[in-house]
């Protein structure tokens, strides 16, 4: 529950203090509350810059019921890492069994609270509050976001203890604030696991990492919780396609300290006495994923150590974790590719300023078939292509001179649009394309680009498949899916049953809304590790390109600059890559801090992947 300190500010006076030899800000009771009527919402303060820590002030002398929710409700959003000032609010029983931790639900605006009719009132020694506002969003006790709708309502009970003072003795678990006030306490961090179901094989395969975005406040310690957040295990969603190579039960030390890196950059993680007696190669993976996982956190850390037992267990720098387990969004492909005006695969140097495109050696640059779409493999060996009319898959290699052979999937769909999407390849050469023909719409994948179609199991799908990409990772799939008139962005999981001497059972499942606000999905590409780049629309609105984590929530990076009329996207999982679109300009490109620029003509612009 909290206050958002950017809405409505219905109150008077601010309920602010920054001190500035401190830097810190404390947030005061409300210096006129009306001592009985509604709270229409919490008083507003400007958003804060991150380095400001902010403070809560305990209830004052004598507060009635009112001024009682209101600074509860401010004492929340505050950076009291362990919410000892928002306790004060509680009678003594209601402090000990309330767990702030359990969720937190975000409002469009601030919650408003106003007397419940026959909850009593001040005469009679007890009152009850109804906290209302329209849901943006929830984050579970897994530190899981995901988007909510409709409208919010919770009631808090209030009595006077034995020194008359009105106190909070009954309440909902978890906390509630508005979004913005959510925005400036709790960040993103992906936390690292590793893809239990893909097809690699051998006992020396490195394993892949996949991110699992939760949200940490931003002030208390965040290194230590996502640290442990990451030791608990993956989210729930992410849980069936991946393994943390902790052990079960692993934890950090009883009383450790909080988490920070030495002078060196060198983070020492102590464990409990679960993680004692491990393997080196596991210890190197147990470390490869805290690194991976404190990538984006300040200060950096270039090193863990892991401790257990009373000794050292292993040392990890940031280049032994990339070569001990695969980031397939840290590879730098070599080149864009898309369909020039002949309708043939061309290239150009990624990262590279030139507009000067050259054929892709092979059939399907060289040839003579007629391209609409292209995907190029991960590792640019090989190449799928879909024919000018939508009904033929090709698939050929990236070298000069090869031929290009009959159609690997043909579609029997009537028009164009009831055809072949432009296909996805995995992070196995596994190669992936839905059939829109609506007589039987399916999604298969071609293990390997070649052999026999697996037809993929699409269980509670209740829609039309429009477009696929697939992560790097292997495991996480995006769907841009058609239903009743509107197409909607959709990922689920890739799950895998490959027995020996039996035929490959492949499914997605989970599939859950990225875009939830979006009522029409143009296009999208994977632009990281947790991250998409869309363009879409929302009800009664304009196209707009917008980034979004695969949970549904909005990432803390600037909009990409506006463009009009894009017919598609491509984005590398390395964000130090431009975007490309084809828009009515042609190719454009959109370098980092910059507008974007003319490449050339063409079409179906794509990096690897």
């Amino acid at each position: 529950m909290g206050a958002d300190r950017e809405g409505r500010g219905r109150y008077g006076p601010a309920r602010v203090m920054a001190f500035a030899a401190g830097g810190a800000l404390v947030l005061a009771g409300c210096a006129s509350m009306p001592d009985s009527g509604d709270l229409r919402g919490v008083d507003s303060t400007p958003r804060q810059e991150t380095q400001v820590r902010v403070f809560a002030v305990p209830p004052g002398e004598d507060a009635p019921p009112s001024e009682i929710v209101q600074g509860f409700l401010e004492a929340l959003t505050s950076d009291d890492p362990h919410y000892k000032t928002a306790r004060q609010y509680l009678t003594g029983q209601a402090a000990k069994t309330w767990r702030p931790e359990a969720s937190a639900t975000v409002l469009t605006d601030g919650p408003g609270a106003k007397p419940e009719a026959g909850g009593g009132g001040e005469t009679n020694g007890e009152i009850s509050y109804m906290l209302t506002g329209t849901k943006v969003a929830t984050v579970d006790a897994q530190q899981a976001y995901a988007p909510a709708t409709g409208a919010y309502g919770r009631s808090v009970h209030l009595t006077q203890d034995a020194k008359r003072q009105w106190r909070i003795d009954a309440l909902p678990q978890g906390v509630v604030m508005g979004e913005s006030d959510f925005q400036r306490n709790y960040m993103s961090v992906s936390k690292y696991y590793f893809a239990s179901n893909t097809s690699a094989t051998g006992s020396n395969a490195q394993p892949t990492a996949v991110a699992d975005p939760v949200y940490v406040r931003r002030r208390v310690e965040p290194m230590t919780q996502v640290v442990s957040s990451l030791l608990k295990g993956p989210t729930r969603w992410l849980g069936p396609v991946v393994r943390s190579s902790f052990p079960t039960g692993a934890a950090l030390a009883k009383n450790a300290d909080a988490l920070t890196p030495d002078d060196r950059n060198r983070l020492t993680v102590p464990l409990n006495d679960k993680a004692a007696g491990i393997g080196a190669n596991r210890c190197d993976e147990m470390a490869a994923q805290i690194l991976f996982t404190l990538r984006s956190l300040s200060p950096a850390v270039d090193e863990v150590g892991l401790r257990a037992g009373g000794s050292e267990l292993c040392s990890l720098t940031q280049s032994e974790a990339d070569a001990t387990a695969i980031r397939n969004s840290a590879r730098h492909p070599d080149y864009l590719y898309f369909v020039d005006g002949e309708h043939r695969l061309v290239r150009i140097p990624a990262g590279n300023s030139g507009t000067k495109p050259d054929p892709a050696p092979g059939a399907l640059g060289e040839g003579e078939t007629a391209l609409r779409s292209v995907a190029v493999s991960r590792d640019e060996h090989t190449a799928a292509g879909i024919s000018l009319d939508g009904k033929s898959l090709y698939v050929g290699s990236l070298v000069s001179g090869g031929s290009l052979g009959e159609p690997v999937l043909r579609s029997q769909g009537g028009a164009e649009k009831d055809r072949l999407t432009t296909p996805s390849w995995d992070a196995d050469d596994g190669l992936w394309v839905a059939d829109r023909d609506p007589d039987h719409p399916r999604l298969v994948l071609f293990q390997e680009g070649k052999g026999d179609p697996v037809e993929v199991r699409m269980p509670n799908l209740g829609g039309r498949i429009q477009s696929v990409k697939v992560a790097a990772d292997g495991v996480r799939i995006a769907l841009v899916v058609e239903k009743g008139g509107k197409k909607t962005l959709l990922v689920g999981l890739i799950e895998r049953d490959e027995r020996p001497g039996a035929k490959p059972v492949v499914s997605v499942a989970a599939l859950r809304s990225a875009t939830p606000e979006l009522e029409e999905v143009t296009t999208m590409s994977w632009a990281g590790d947790s991250r998409l780049v869309v363009v879409g629309r929302e009800h009664g609105g304009v196209e707009q390109m917008r980034y979004v984590q695969v949970d549904g929530s909005t990432p803390d990076v600037p909009a990409p600059a506006a463009l009009t009329g894009v017919k598609e996207v491509t984005a590398a999982e390395d964000d130090q890559l431009p975007l490309v679109a084809y828009s009515v300009d042609g190719i454009v490109r959109l370098p980092s801090g910059e507008q974007w620029q003319k490449v050339t003509e063409g079409t179906a612009p794509v990096y690897p992947g």
